[in-house]
């Protein structure tokens, strides 16, 4: 029981740590900027195409994987953007190379696609990261599949 306990207060120590991490990220990103003069700066994150298709609702969510943990094979029916905003994550979608990407770093999962990795790349932290599903009516937001399949 002890073991458990040390361990989840380890996993919060460190949720709390992305948090902070997270936050002073974003502060950074939104904070006013008092100079009336100096340009706002606009970092590009994610610039890409996908097969024209109706949108009638985004949803955003915020998932955490604690540390080790890995997806299931999995897809989803519609888009998915997001952008990891603490740890890093491996993902690899079918047919394409493994790809790591880290705090502050955006990735992309197409719709009806096998997700063979998305996965916390790392056996000490937790991964953080927003999700954007790009949904055309009512969808489940995820399937998981079978090795088969």
């Amino acid at each position: 029981m002890n073991e458990i306990n040390e361990k989840n207060g380890k996993i919060l120590k460190s949720k709390n740590k992305c948090f902070i991490l997270a936050c002073c990220y974003l502060s950074k990103l939104f904070a006013m900027n008092k100079d009336e003069n100096q340009e706002i700066d606009r970092s590009g994150l994610l610039d890409i195409g996908f097969p024209k298709r109706d949108l009638s609702s985004v949803k955003a969510v915020q998932i955490t994987f604690p540390p080790g943990q890995k997806a299931p094979l999995h897809s989803h029916p519609c888009p998915v953007v997001g952008i990891i905003t603490c740890g890093t994550c491996l993902l690899q979608v079918k047919g394409k190379p493994e790809q790591v990407i880290n705090a502050g770093e955006s990735f992309y999962e197409p719709a009806d696609t096998p997700i063979t990795h998305f996965d916390n790349y790392s056996d000490n932290e937790p991964m953080i990261f927003v999700a954007f599903y790009l949904k055309d009516g009512e969808q489940e937001l995820i399937e998981l599949l079978s090795e088969e399949g």
